[in-house]
């Protein structure tokens, strides 16, 4: 087995994920071996000894919802997630290599059914309470209902037995080896058994994380406060946060340009450029959380079950210049989901559907007369509107009429959810950037069983099944999956690629060690202000 440990020095020096890697003993194969630190995209200049006290302000566009936690569809939910909860591993920013976190170490059976993790043993909820595996498994059982939406559920189902008897072991089993338990292992936060209810209503976040949440003023702000009993020697640095709501991204950049704020990823990327060109700021990159613009389209609506429409779609719109106009050179054309780095990408298959309006006007002319489709996208962030406006412009080139219908974020959420959009729309989507078969089993518009789409393949859920039970989700056999199911995907058209973007945060200058996971969830126990 794997061992991962951090040495003893100042609770305020440790880095938080020292890891050093041991053999697999005989009767457990196949150890994950990592190491190294996450991501830090901060500022590294100015003192070298990190600086304790202070309070980080965040602006964010959303406040938080009841039930949202596991769903994690805003950029509130994400911060909250990264700020009050742990989770079993992290992955760095490089690989898919998972790095140690509540799970010191771990090993895999050479069948890929048993996976043995090993945790640390002084971690502490913020009530008081030490965890436990029992409360890893409750988090994990927690993650298979309904109720919280999550998008790995399935799988989290394919765990099939658990074994908490030692506090500090948990042994998962499943039927079929999958290729991406770490994935669910590395997102799933480590929730308190004890306030569940509470969770679900939106009343309590009781985690093991870096920050407590202190307070709320529903819609202004959320008030975090440094957990004084964090496991990791020195952390966390700052005193607390302060997520300031500012529904506007306008109203962003003022507030962060006026000193109101010290960080945001929330800003438009024209505005990302502007402050970026000024002094005192910082831009940070986060390739290794890329997501899509993509527009989805429900294929039972009117005018769209036809895929010589979407074909046609594909074709129109114009991908590069959404690129320049609205992501300002921070992005670049998809037409499949993956970004470069991932093992699924092919860059052949990636320049199907260039743009070629007498291709799209030809298959519009093979379906007849079309009625005008609506494309809902939502309100308050100039991004989508423009690229609303685009997708608009293009698709009229080629005798499609869209209605641009703008509707609230948290509207938009849970039409995706219900699968109730009226036609297409315009979003954005991660989980490309995980294990490939992350996306096609669980992310809402993707996966294969039941989608925002309302698309049912068979030949596609098969491919999707393929692709997930492959043990090693990097190996050969693997990649030829890939290659099946990116036919599909192409083939199918249910969701037609935009751009691949590279999420972008700025932070004032006095900001340092400012962290990211590969989900885009802020690990901030090693940031400081100088």
């Amino acid at each position: 087995m794997s061992i991962f440990s951090s040495s003893a020095a100042s609770r305020r020096t440790l880095v938080r994920f020292a890891a050093l890697a041991a053999v697999a003993t005989a009767t457990i194969a196949g150890c994950s071996n990592a190491a190294g630190e996450l991501r830090s995209g901060g500022a590294t200049s100015g003192s070298e000894t990190p600086v304790d006290g202070g309070t980080l302000k965040v602006g964010v566009l959303q406040d938080l919802t009841a039930g949202g936690l596991m769903t994690g569809t805003t950029s509130t939910q994400i911060l909250n997630s990264g700020l009050v909860y742990d989770r079993l591993v992290e992955y760095s920013a490089g690989t898919l290599e998972p790095q140690p976190s509540v799970a010191t170490g771990w090993a895999v059976a050479e069948d890929g059914l048993t996976y043995t993790l090993t945790l640390r043993d002084d971690v502490k909820y913020h009530s008081g309470r030490t965890l436990t595996s029992a409360d890893a498994e409750f988090s994990l059982r927690a993650y298979t209902d309904p109720v919280w939406n999550a998008q790995l559920r399935s799988t989290a189902a394919a765990i099939t037995g658990y074994n908490s008897s030692d506090p500090t072991t948990l042994v998962l089993t499943l039927d079929q080896p999958i290729g991406n338990l770490f994935d669910l292992l590395s997102m799933v936060p480590l929730i308190d058994s004890e306030t569940v209810d509470q969770l679900r209503a939106g009343e309590a976040y009781i985690g093991t994380g870096p920050f407590v949440l202190d307070s709320r003023t529903p819609n202004s702000t959320i008030v975090y406060k440094a957990n004084d009993a964090y496991w990791a020697e020195g952390q966390p640095h700052l005193d607390g946060i302060e997520a300031q709501i500012i529904p506007d991204t306008n109203s962003l950049l003022a507030n962060l340009r006026a000193g109101q704020i010290d960080v945001s990823g929330e800003l438009t990327s024209r505005d990302v450029n502007t402050v970026g060109g000024l002094g005192g700021f910082e831009v940070l990159e986060n390739d290794a959380a890329a997501a899509n613009s993509y527009i989805g389209i429900n294929v039972t609506a009117p005018g769209l079950s036809d895929a010589r429409v979407r074909q046609a779609i594909a074709y129109a719109v114009d991908r590069d210049r959404i690129v320049d106009e609205v992501y300002r050179g921070a992005a670049y054309p998809a037409v499949l989901p993956w970004p470069r780095r991932s093992p699924a990408y092919d860059e052949a298959a990636n320049q199907a559907y260039a743009r070629d309006l007498d291709t799209a006007r030809k298959l519009i002319a093979e379906v007849g007369e079309i009625p005008s489709i609506p494309l809902s996208y939502p309100t308050g962030n100039p991004t989508y509107e423009l690229a609303a406006q685009i997708v608009q412009a293009n698709l009229a080139e080629v005798g499609i009429t869209v209605d641009l219908v703008p509707v609230e974020y948290s509207v938009a959420i849970s039409k995706l959810i219900a699968g109730e959009f009226p036609g297409m729309w315009l979003l954005t989507h991660g989980f490309a950037q995980y294990t490939p078969s992350t996306l096609t089993v669980s992310a809402f518009p993707f996966n294969a069983s039941r989608n925002a789409s309302n698309y049912e393949s068979a030949s596609y859920r098969a491919a999707a099944e393929a692709a997930w039970h492959v043990a090693d989700g990097a190996s050969p056999e693997a990649l030829e999956r890939y290659k099946t199911l990116n036919s599909e995907l192409l083939d199918g058209l249910f969701v037609i690629e935009l751009a691949s973007i590279v999420p972008r945060t700025v932070t004032s200058a006095r900001v340092h060690g400012y962290a990211q996971n590969r989900r885009g969830e802020p690990l901030l126990a090693g940031t400081y202000l100088s």
